[in-house]
């Protein structure tokens, strides 16, 4: 008996380290190498800053409006369907019909094109951004900030929040000079040429952009694959952030999934995991599994084969327009696929959409945007344990009733130092669905980060 005692002891001890081992996150590189990716050697391309306008060629459109025009016969929808297979091939039609027929890029290449915007090399990568900087009294302090988009979105974005953080508001002493690029690889940034170029990279990237725009301390803000890449910058360069307000933050560590099962077994367990009033967004767990495995799909094909898929998607506008609109329906409001519209102008007009997919179409980047679901979800990136490690710079976290859900419980596992949670109604396209909401929401906490950096 004493035998087998010393064996289940042992048994426990090495199961015990083996879960320990699992749950605590990898030590951090010491430093990430500065790697070339674009063409060229390295240094072969200096940092000059040069001013960027969108102009898109008559023969682009041409081509495009050949490619709207003569379209092959759309499947008509299941009976009784709306949304719920995917893209309805009815609203598709209307959508198409209205890229056809009313929407007029020349008019809204101006309307993107209100905002100065530039172009950088950074590590042989030119990076296309916006960047304002607001005329205010002496009174008002200017504050950097970094704002970083996701997939399937862009810089279009942020319109209608820009005016919003750059011009004093009444009870605010600061306003924000405001940076806004496209990820690599998305928009009018150039993708890498070679692989690798993963989120802990971007934030070196981002990093090296911002310290040779002059600012070597700054806030950022990041939703989706924004949020990944800026966690990463907040974790591996925490010297350099001033704050994050983070609009998506979501935890996937082992510790957490434990949580979750203990959660769901002992009925007392959730009373300080969730909040009573969002029990609904964490429990049942069965539902929520298979909400997950239905709303993410994309995410499996665009982290295996994202050149295959980005075929596709850069041969037909209307089937690029059909994948990226049907991630606004349910990901604006996941009722919204038993819609016959999928809810699509609650919110936002075929104009605001189209001109996000136009700045995909324009410039060829389905492709090399899938790719960052690649250089993102594979063993070597995971295994850095980035995503894992506690984040020291002063957060907040923005919760949106139709995003992605973590609950308070966990929240604190990663953001140790969290000094704003705003739980809000709204979806996935924070910013573009909600400017004023979202904007405000940036200010709070970053008065808040203020007090804290000024002690």
């Amino acid at each position: 008996m004493m035998k087998l005692g010393i064996i289940v002891l042992l048994m426990s001890v090495f199961l015990g380290y083996k879960i320990k081992k699992a749950i605590d996150p990898p030590p951090l590189p010491e430093k990430l190498e500065e790697i070339w990716w674009g063409p060229g050697n390295p240094g072969s391309v200096g940092t000059i800053i040069k001013p960027f306008t969108i102009n898109v060629s008559d023969e682009v459109l041409k081509d495009l409006q050949y490619r709207l025009d003569n379209h092959r016969p759309f499947t008509p929808p299941l009976e009784g369907i709306q949304q719920q297979y995917g893209m309805n091939t009815n609203l598709l039609k209307e959508v198409v019909d209205y890229w056809r027929s009313k929407y007029d890029w020349r008019k809204r290449e101006k309307y993107l094109n209100q905002f100065p915007q530039y172009t950088i090399n950074i590590q042989g990568l030119d990076i296309h951004f916006i960047h304002i900087k607001p005329n205010v009294p002496q009174n008002i302090k200017v504050l950097p900030l970094l704002i970083l988009h996701g997939w399937p979105g862009s810089v279009r974005e942020f319109y209608d929040i820009l005016p919003i953080l750059t011009t004093p508001q009444e009870g605010r002493d600061f306003v924000f000079e405001v940076i806004v690029p496209h990820i690599p690889g998305y928009g009018f940034s150039k993708p890498a040429i070679r692989p690798g170029l993963s989120p802990d990279n971007i934030a070196l990237v981002l990093k090296n952009m911002m310290h040779a725009l002059g600012y070597h301390k700054f806030y950022i803000q990041g939703g989706d694959f924004g949020a990944i890449i800026l966690r990463n910058l907040a974790v591996l360069y925490p010297e350099v952030v001033q704050g994050f307000h983070c609009n998506m933050c979501t935890i996937t560590t082992l510790k957490r999934y434990i949580k979750s099962l203990l959660a769901s077994i002992f009925p007392s367990f959730p009373s300080w995991y969730v909040r009573p009033e969002h029990y609904n967004r964490v429990f049942p767990v069965k539902e929520h599994f298979f909400d997950t495995i239905r709303e993410t799909g994309y995410l499996h094909e665009q982290a295996t084969k994202p050149d295959t898929l980005g075929i596709a998607m850069n041969e037909s506008p209307i089937g690029l327009a059909a994948y990226i609109l049907e991630k606004f329906t349910t990901g604006t409001n996941k009722t919204w696929q038993n819609r016959e519209d999928g809810g699509l102008l609650e919110y936002f007009t075929y104009d605001d959409l189209l001109d996000n997919i136009m700045i995909y179409w324009i410039t060829k980047s389905a492709t090399t945007s899938f790719r960052l679901y690649s250089e993102t979800f594979n063993r070597a990136n995971t295994e850095k344990g980035i995503l894992s490690q506690p984040i020291h710079v002063p957060t907040a976290c923005a919760r949106y009733s139709y995003d992605f859900y973590t609950p308070d419980g966990m929240l604190k596992d990663v953001f140790v130092n969290l000094v704003q949670l705003t739980d809000i109604e709204g979806g996935h396209f924070a910013a573009f669905q909600l400017p004023e909401i979202f904007a405000k929401d940036v200010y709070d906490a970053v008065e808040k980060f203020e007090i804290i950096n000024t002690n």
